[in-house]
């Protein structure tokens, strides 16, 4: 048996614009501000847990730069058996950095029966990764977990939580893998002999795949291209006035329309060249 956490390094006090909502991070992926995210940290210490109950080794792989050692080797200090960092940019889409860590997790290397995430990063926060791992790795799934308990024969009773306050009682076998919430453990605070002696512990470093640009996502409100109407006319400013602002115009009240989905998306495109917003060409 091998439990494993995956951890990733993010920037957890990023600056947020207030006016466009552009994140800006601060400093270097080196800097003061980054870590590992509360739900990373509650993940190692349910991994541990595990380990513990089923007397398997622990292993953390965490999708960073460099910087990230330090953290890591205060998790060895906390009694993990063994760090591979999986050398990535801070930026890796969670497709991406799903793909890197599973080739860590996978037989060929580390062969993980268990992996235990985080329920999201504190970059994103889509919550992807997770499920991302299970379909690379063909394991079953347990997502969004607020308690998780050991069983016999490799097996976690875990509770999830669903909408409107409701919970739901799971059972999985391994392989697979969970994603804990931060409130489900609290990390352990290692010793001090053990972290007095971590700094010369060894990080294993895996070396990532290169980087490839993509659009950054659209963090600002969506707006619509600007349309081209021409020019009011009218002798007097009260004309110009009035056929600018439409107050005259007969409009079309709101309605609904119930169709296939195939009609459905002729009948926005068609109401968006109504609007001028789309050419006759649909650009």
């Amino acid at each position: 048996m091998q439990v494993a956490a995956c951890v990733k390094w993010v920037d957890l006090r990023p600056e947020v614009d207030r006016v466009h909502g552009t994140v800006r991070s601060v400093g270097g992926p080196g800097g003061a501000g980054w870590g590992i995210s509360e739900a990373d940290r509650a993940a190692v210490e349910v991994a541990l847990q595990l380990g513990a109950v089923w007397s398997a080794p622990v292993a953390v792989v965490c999708a960073g730069p460099v910087g990230a050692e330090p953290v890591l080797r205060e998790l060895l200090a906390a009694g993990v058996d063994r760090v591979v960092r999986v050398d990535t940019g801070a930026d890796q889409p969670s497709h991406a950095a799903a793909v890197e860590l599973a080739a860590v997790l996978s037989a060929g290397q580390l062969g993980a029966d268990v992996v235990v995430c985080g329920d999201h990063s504190a970059d994103r926060g889509s919550g992807t990764v997770p499920a991302f791992l299970a379909h690379h790795l063909g394991a079953a799934q347990a997502l969004g977990l607020v308690r998780v308990e050991p069983v016999a024969g490799g097996r976690v009773r875990a509770v999830r939580r669903l909408d409107g306050g409701r919970r739901e009682v799971l059972e999985a076998a391994v392989p697979m893998v969970l994603s804990v919430e931060g409130s489900v453990a609290e990390l352990r605070r290692a010793p001090l002999a053990a972290t007095l002696a971590s700094g010369g512990r060894e990080v294993e470093v895996r070396p990532g795949r290169p980087a490839h640009h993509v659009e950054p996502p659209r963090t600002r409100p969506w707006r619509p291209p600007p349309r081209v109407v021409p020019a009011p006319a009218g002798d007097h400013a009260l004309d110009r006035v009035v056929q600018l602002t439409g107050a005259l115009v007969e409009r079309n009240p709101p309605r609904t329309v119930e169709l296939a989905p195939a009609a459905a998306a002729r009948e926005i495109l068609d109401q968006l060249r109504t609007w001028g917003y789309l050419g006759a060409d649909g650009e």
